[in-house]
């Protein structure tokens, strides 16, 4: 059912058509800026109500001296493999969605018809074995190799998993997107998808920041692809978000705690930092060192304690993300999406930022 947009912002949180908005198509980035902080940045600010529009290299100027940065600093693989059946010799996709255990990850395996449990694939001399269908279509697979090893397969044979918004003419990915889908502090984990806010950074903005006072602290999430899927069905209620590991160290979370007793802003770059944090966070709201498994599903009315100014892109409809940011800033989230809109402003994975503050 198509709703006006008056009609939208009158449903109640849980019905995922709230989420919804029209976006031109020449608007869905294809290709990252042609420089890393030349992408354009929305400012908006709650306590003012205020917007403004700047080049995400303006962001020093626009944080506080004192403020604190926080950066997730997990690592995209190169999780799309093409293997062979040893049985018929037919060329299989593997999209690596999550890493479950060793060598053990869960897969989207396409043509996934007749590719049952115990069928082996082979890629690189390494062989690969279907061990378990899931309800959710996903195939567990085995890499019959060591963890390391699996780790030099996929950066031997592997390429880079772009969102299926991200078209490209002959090649399904580039050299520039192995560069460009990597933040520039990418250090640990391996994840399957981009912490995208993070994209518009680099090396020269980094030491900007920080010579203007800023301290940079660093989280791990490793991203998965369900992070970037829209939520099915109208009930978000209903929705039961993927795991995902994170990690807050003891040290990190230290500063965090001092950072907040020195009255100094947490600024989060990302919603995926923004998930860590919160996970981390006791009763008390004290942050404290975390290293598991997170489902946290943030949506209205949710109130984010952890950070006070979110650095992100903007996002899909119906997203979990959307609904993050939603919970941030309230119904406001659509006025800022039709002035990106109106302004031109490049969405998703590739697209533009913006930043919100409290």
């Amino acid at each position: 059912m198509n709703l006006a947009r008056k009609d939208r912002c009158d449903l109640p949180w849980w019905d995922i058509r709230a989420y919804d908005y029209e976006l031109p198509r020449e608007l869905v980035a294809q290709k990252p800026a042609a420089e890393r902080d030349a992408s354009r940045l929305l400012v908006y600010s709650c306590s003012t109500r205020t917007i403004r529009h700047h080049i995400f290299r303006d962001l020093p100027q626009l944080l506080r001296p004192d403020d604190v940065l926080v950066v997730n600093d997990c690592r995209v693989i190169p999780a799309r493999l093409y293997v062979r059946r040893v049985d018929t010799g037919r060329e299989i996709e593997l999209l690596l969605c999550e890493r479950l255990a060793g060598t053990r990850w869960a897969a989207c395996v396409r043509p996934g018809r007749g590719t049952r449990v115990g069928t082996r694939l082979e890629v690189g001399g390494v062989s690969v074995v279907v061990q378990a269908v899931r309800e959710d279509g996903l195939r567990e697979i085995e890499f019959e190799c060591t963890e390391s090893g699996v780790e030099a397969l996929l950066e031997q044979y592997g390429r880079t998993p772009l969102p299926p918004y991200v078209k490209r003419d002959g090649e399904i990915t580039t050299a520039e997107d192995r560069e460009r889908y990597q933040t520039v502090y990418a250090a640990r984990g391996m994840a399957v998808a981009a912490p995208t806010a993070g994209l518009h950074f680099t090396p020269g903005l980094m030491k900007e920041l920080e010579a203007r006072g800023c301290e940079i602290l660093a989280v791990t999430l490793e991203v998965g692809l369900g992070t970037f899927q829209p939520v099915k069905g109208t009930d978000a209620r209903e929705h039961r978000l993927h795991a995902e590991h994170a990690v807050v160290t003891p040290a990190v979370a230290a500063r965090l705690n001092a950072a907040r007793r020195e009255g100094r802003r947490i600024v989060a770059v990302g919603t995926t930092v923004v998930r860590t944090l919160e996970s981390s966070l006791d009763t008390e709201g004290k942050f404290g060192a975390f290293d598991g498994a997170t489902r946290l599903f943030i949506h209205p009315p949710y109130q984010i304690r952890a950070v006070d100014a979110l650095i992100t892109n903007f996002h899909l409809p119906r997203s979990t993300l959307l609904m993050l940011l939603a919970a941030f800033i309230g119904p406001v989230w659509r006025e800022l999406y039709a002035e990106a809109i109106r302004r031109g402003y490049r969405f998703y994975s590739y697209g533009d930022a913006m930043l919100v503050e409290k």
